[in-house]
């Protein structure tokens, strides 16, 4: 009661409201309550119209709450539409496949239609009438999402999206949300920011209705009364954001060269894991690490999913006798690739550039494995990687041979299962016959004020005899081709 009196009725009220609307705060609640009905001067039935209604609006706050995570936890259903060319191959793969991004986007795959036609519409990428049937399936079936197999133009998803009453995507747009859920570093983040912003700036009209359409019909996000000059405004501030994005991203880069530069002058090979998505790079690479690193913290993610791994990972191998090298995990390929994630994740994929030797992983287990090799191989040239060697690991082999013919070496290819680690002795062998293939081995004699010769040998070359002999230190080393004629003065003539 004295309590009561010295705060006063209103800071009572506010209290109480504000441990009304956490549900955490049900004693505290129950607490005030009992102050402000027990407060002088108001009588019972002003106590309790008061507290009326403050329950009235906790269970309408309470409700809009429950309503908010019901739509969180809600899985959005998605519906796939495809146009199958005349001329098109492998059609039925690439809705498989796009349902298989749809999933990576956790989204539910709730139907497909497909079309046969000539040639795409150029009004609707598809026949006006599978629009109306498309519209029906959205009301029938509650779809939150129509994908298209291709890439929309913007006068397509315009159109489309006025006669649609769901959010209307394109596979471009899929990928690019994948990316932006994936993006775990600023890097990653900022990359991913510019290439959506690079292709929605085209779409700007259409995409405005398809916002709208998302937000409904009041708020900031409403498409009521936006008119041309809304859209030169949206136009500036993405072409403004573009411009910023792109110094940050030159910014690391930077950064990025400095650490590449780094690594080069350590002498030591660099090795980058490329291939389609979801072929088992990440898995190769952490089974790596566990055998010749032996340190947990420094294993990628690796999961049975499209695009599970965005930034790129570089891990120093060293199994011993000075042969190791740097070993780089990148993004996955896939076809069809938007070129404006190629254009702002390149100096990510530099790494793949700089390479001496490139590790290809390919899922030979998949029927189509032979066109994801010529994504791949396309992908390298556009990124000026072709010229690079490259050994191609046949990876998940074991469910189409038996584990007693693995690993299985054929030229500069090999068959193994990374995720049983089959095969990791035979692969270290082929990866340092590429990378040491010109190495030569001589017997030199180095004086003893030369103590950091004997030093940098020690390190980076694989010395199988040392003597201490009376004129300098005898070192019978196995060593790279520019080590051996940066040091042939110390040769010995019998050598």
């Amino acid at each position: 009661m004295y309590l009561a009196e010295a705060m006063g009725r209103s800071a009572l009220v506010l209290l109480w409201m504000r441990s009304f609307f956490v549900p955490e705060n049900a004693e505290k609640c129950d607490f005030f309550k009992e102050l402000i009905q027990g407060m002088p001067g108001a009588g019972r039935r002003e106590q309790h119209n008061l507290c009326a209604r403050l329950a009235g609006r906790r269970e309408i706050y309470m409700e809009e709450i429950r309503m908010e995570r019901e739509q969180e936890e809600k899985t959005a259903r998605a519906l796939l539409v495809g146009v199958n060319l005349e001329s098109g191959k492998d059609f039925e793969h690439g809705m498989e496949e796009l349902g298989s991004l749809a999933e990576a986007c956790e989204m539910e795959v709730a139907a497909v239609l497909t079309q046969n036609l000539p040639a795409p519409n150029p009004a609707f990428y598809i026949g006006s009438g599978k629009v109306k049937e498309i519209q029906e399936t959205v009301e029938l079936m509650g779809i939150d999402f129509v994908i298209f197999g291709d890439t929309l133009s913007p006068s397509q998803l315009k159109n489309l999206q006025k006669e649609i009453d769901a959010s209307v995507m394109d596979r471009t747009n899929l990928i690019l949300e994948i990316f932006r859920k994936r993006a775990r570093t600023r890097e990653a983040r900022l990359q991913v920011e510019s290439a959506n912003l690079q292709y929605m700036l085209p779409r700007l009209v259409g995409m405005r209705e398809s916002l709208g359409r998302q937000a409904g019909a009041s708020g900031s996000m409403s498409n009521k009364g936006t008119g041309e000059k809304q859209i030169e405004l949206d136009r500036r501030k993405i072409e403004k954001r573009i411009g910023e994005l792109r110094r940050e991203l030159e910014n690391i880069e930077h950064d990025r060269n400095i650490q590449r530069r780094r690594r080069e002058r350590s002498v030591l090979p660099q090795v980058a894991l490329v291939g389609y998505t979801n072929a088992g790079k990440s898995t190769l690479m952490n089974r790596m690490v566990e055998k010749y690193v032996g340190r947990e913290e420094k294993l990628v993610t690796a999961k049975d999913m499209l695009f599970a791994t965005l930034d790129t990972t570089v891990r120093k191998i060293e199994p011993g006798d000075n042969k190791g090298f740097f070993l780089s995990d990148t993004v996955g390929f896939i076809s069809k690739l938007p070129h404006g994630l190629i254009k702002a994740f390149r100096s990510t994929l530099d790494e793949v550039r700089y390479a001496d030797l490139l590790l290809e992983v390919v899922d030979v287990s998949d029927e189509h494995y032979r066109e994801q090799m010529q994504v791949t191989k396309e992908t390298l040239e556009e990124l000026g990687a072709e010229r690079i060697p490259t050994i191609h690991v046949m990876n998940k082999a074991d469910r189409i041979m038996g584990t007693d013919e693995l690993p299985r070496r054929d030229g500069n290819k090999i068959y193994m299962c990374a995720l049983d680690a089959d095969g990791l002795d035979t692969l270290l062998s082929m990866i340092r016959e590429s990378l040491y293939a010109g190495n030569k081995t001589g017997v030199f004699l180095i004086p003893y004020d030369r103590g950091d010769v004997v030093s940098y040998l020690n390190e980076n070359a694989d010395v199988t005899a040392q003597e201490y002999l009376e004129s300098g230190v005898c070192i019978t080393a196995d060593c790279r081709e520019g080590d051996y004629a940066r040091f042939a003065r110390y040769l010995k003539a019998n050598s």
